[in-house]
């Protein structure tokens, strides 16, 4: 089931509990803007290349829209709708004030050398300035981009409306990128994680992780849980996976995937068939790789008893039927990796506010908002009898609804 399609089926699930009227359930699912653009560029060789770019603005009823540029390949215009909607509910549940928005450029950044790169991005800005902005519209980096595109992205922008650090989130901190940014979905995991545990009367400490995944979000969170005292059994990238009953040597192992680019050739485990992780026996899985990862041909086989979606969308709607059977809980991901979007929050204010934080008031301040967050889901969870995820998607759902008909929808 594609990322479009089990989006629309969970709002469709959450507007039903919310009893929401159909004309505004409709009209919440209608992107407000999508913005398709022609960007050629001249390559390194003289040539002339064509990409197509293009930016799904999908709600501003609480705030700015909000989401990341992502360079690859197969950008499809589905998935980047999909992904739009899901900021606009996941912004909602973090409360904070932001609609949803993603984009991106439809090529392999592989392939571009970094001036091509750079040409790339600015003929981008050129042509959707307009439809970008502090108060309009913020982007982020994704799959494919980093802070040296946000910086791009910045001194383009600034050409036409003058120095505007707010422009973009995930900036390099000489630019005005936060403190504590690079480490936030990580961290936000962490605290998801926590907070979760300690409403089931338990602790990281002690507990078995697997973490499928080991880029930025997986190798933060096992970095963090590791020091909490919890026990990463298995770990795993796309050059491989390993396993340590005894629990992995994590901060050997950040060092190998420094230095070797993987965790391929790791010697503190065994190896193991990289489709395995996900089924090693644990207490508390983590899938922080690509979405669709968990589907009804594994879900059976799991064996952990709680899930945090560090990814996104990596559970498919027929594993979510059998693992709630099983009994399994898992922790969604418009919750668990919002930590993210969250400090972009922060740093976004403090640009705005021309005043920078110390690390530890960042990672403080995400600390606030996970655990309320936390305690909000919970909260719909309770009065609409429902699980985790539904939970989530009604809150979000709610809070966007709200603010639209107080902002006078119908008018």
């Amino acid at each position: 089931m594609n990322a479009l399609v089990a989006t629309n089926r969970n709002f469709k699930l959450a507007a039903r509990l919310l009893g929401l009227d159909s004309k505004l359930e409709k009209s919440l699912l209608i992107p407000f803007r999508e913005i398709k653009v022609e960007c050629t560029i001249p390559k390194d060789d003289g040539t002339l290349a064509s990409f197509i770019g293009f930016r799904v603005q999908h709600d501003n009823a609480r705030g700015p829209m909000k989401g990341g540029i992502r360079y690859h390949p197969e950008v499809d215009p589905d998935e980047v709708n999909a992904l739009a909607q899901l900021m606009t509910w996941k912004t909602a549940v973090a409360n904070i004030p932001y609609g949803g928005a993603k984009g991106g450029i439809g090529c392999n950044p592989g392939d571009l050398s970094i001036s091509e790169l750079e040409r790339l991005t600015r003929v981008f800005t050129q042509k959707i300035h307009d439809l970008i902005g502090t108060h309009t519209d913020v982007p982020a980096p994704d799959m494919g981009t980093g802070p040296q595109t946000m910086a791009w992205i910045l001194d383009e922008y600034s050409k036409f409306h003058g120095y505007s650090p707010a422009v973009v989130t995930g900036k390099p901190t000489d630019l005005g990128g936060s403190l504590g940014r690079d480490a936030a979905t990580g961290r936000g995991v962490l605290y998801a994680t926590e907070a979760l545990l300690n409403d089931h009367g338990k602790t990281i400490c002690g507990q078995k992780f697997v973490i499928q995944g080991f880029g930025n979000v997986g190798s933060w969170a096992a970095k963090l849980i590791h020091e909490k005292g919890g026990k990463i059994v298995a770990a795993s990238d796309i050059t491989g996976a390993i396993k340590n009953s005894k629990g992995i040597d994590i901060p050997s192992l950040l060092n190998h995937v420094k230095e070797y680019k993987g965790v391929k050739g790791f010697h503190g485990g065994d190896y193991i068939d990289s489709n395995a992780i996900l089924v090693e026996d644990c207490d508390i899985l983590i899938p922080a790789a690509l979405g669709g990862v968990i589907n009804r041909e594994n879900a059976n086989e799991i064996k952990a008893k709680f899930v945090i979606e560090a990814a996104n969308h990596p559970t498919d709607p027929e594993a979510d039927e059998i693992l709630s059977k099983k009994g399994v809980v898992i922790l969604p991901d418009i919750y668990a990796n919002s930590g993210g979007v969250t400090v972009s929050y922060f740093e976004w204010v403090q640009n705005i506010q021309g005043f920078m934080w110390d690390e530890e008031s960042v990672n403080n301040e995400l600390k606030t908002y996970m655990t309320r967050g936390f305690k909000d889901v919970k909260e719909m969870c309770r009065t609409h009898n429902c699980d985790l995820r539904m939970g989530a998607f009604t809150l979000g759902v709610n809070r966007v609804a709200r603010a639209t008909i107080l902002r006078g929808w119908e008018a």
